[in-house]
């Protein structure tokens, strides 16, 4: 499944037009959601996380090629992480090293693991290993 990353949200590709239709107030009624449509929406978002800003520019900053496979793993990563109950959580990935807010999906920073200056990473409270 591919992805694209729209305002530092990343959505699966052919999913992102329906994210941000905008419903009319005259039609609330008709617009109201079944159940299926409902489940639907919740997966999408259990198959989706968000870059930050600053994530993107340390990406681009370190040279830190995103494809599909990172993309896919990183979000089973954020999705074990959530089933544990973390907040913030590392996640390892090759020689990938992304602070994670698990509650939010959102990675907030990445950074190679080859980094010497990186030594002490705190305000986590779990590490996934992919």
């Amino acid at each position: 499944m591919g992805y694209r990353i729209i305002n530092g949200v990343l959505y699966p590709v052919g999913d992102f037009s329906e994210l941000h239709k905008k419903s009319d107030t005259k039609n609330l009624a008709k617009d109201s959601k079944s159940f299926k449509e409902i489940l639907q929406s919740e997966k999408i978002k259990s198959q989706g996380f968000t870059l930050s800003n600053h994530c993107a520019q340390r990406l681009k900053e370190r040279n830190i090629e995103i494809n599909s496979e990172f993309l896919s793993k990183v979000n089973e990563g954020i999705n074990r992480a959530s089933e544990k109950g973390s907040r913030e959580s590392l996640i390892l990935y090759k020689d990938i090293a992304l602070i994670a807010s698990i509650k939010n999906r959102t990675i907030i920073t990445a950074m190679n693991r080859q980094e010497e200056d990186i030594n002490v990473i705190t305000n986590i409270d779990s590490v996934v290993l992919l």
